[in-house]
């Protein structure tokens, strides 16, 4: 009849590790958070410019006796949004690039870039100067107003966009320390390295050359390099 040990089996310290020290909120957070912040930046991006390309402001002009429809943009309105979505989106990416400080000054300018395109965005909102100078342009009168102003829903589109710019900053803000960096899978850290060494058999020739070309001493230490 056999025994059952009631000793139970020797544990990995590794795994002991792993189930007493649960990882970190911040490092959960954070590899979240660059996902998050990328998707926010870049559609935050996108809707700004291309709201910004909508009609913004309609209103008339009046011609004689007759009245001319005008009709203004976003980038006629206020280019200001456009713009700061294009840094905002370029700040997104150098977030990546840089780290420490650099990365905290990058994740600052993504912030106030979202920040200061939706302000631009709701205080341009009106159009009544940009549809003032088209009128006057269009009827040779500097002293021309436009009449009948209407607003559009695309400043409102364009300062929601905006703001997913200022929230993809403040999550950079938040996390990105713990971003990882281009190219840092590829950094050394300056630890020496393990050097594999091909086994060589003295009875095949093409097994010496090759162990010769890659430096090593076939007739000795495998791992030894040569000297010149």
């Amino acid at each position: 009849m056999g025994y059952v040990s009631a000793v139970p089996p020797p544990r990995n310290d590794a795994d002991a590790d792993a189930e007493s020290e649960p990882e970190a909120p911040d490092r959960r957070g954070g590899r979240r958070s660059v996902a998050v912040a990328l998707l926010l930046g870049a559609l935050g991006a996108t809707v700004v410019l291309l709201a910004s390309g909508r009609t913004w402001a309609r209103g008339t002009a009046a011609i004689g006796s007759d009245s001319l429809q005008l009709a203004a943009d976003g980038r006629a309105v206020t280019g200001l949004p456009a713009a700061l979505a294009i840094v905002g989106l370029a700040a997104l990416v150098a977030v990546f690039a840089v780290r420490g400080k650099g990365r905290l000054l990058v994740s600052g300018l993504l912030a106030l870039s979202g920040l200061g395109a939706v302000l631009s965005a709701l205080l341009g909102s009106d159009g009544r100067r940009a549809l003032d100078a088209q009128a006057a342009r269009t009827t040779a009168d500097s002293a021309a107003h436009v009449a009948g102003l209407t607003q559009t829903s695309w400043p409102y589109v364009t300062a929601a966009g905006a703001a997913l710019i200022l929230v993809a900053g403040l999550l950079a803000l938040r996390f990105g320390r713990s971003w990882p960096s281009m190219g840092g899978r590829y950094e050394r850290d300056g630890s020496p390295r393990a050097r594999t060494v091909a086994a060589v058999d003295p009875d095949r020739p093409e097994d010496l050359w090759k162990a010769l070309d890659r430096g090593e001493d076939p007739t000795g230490d495998p791992g030894a390099d040569r000297a010149h």
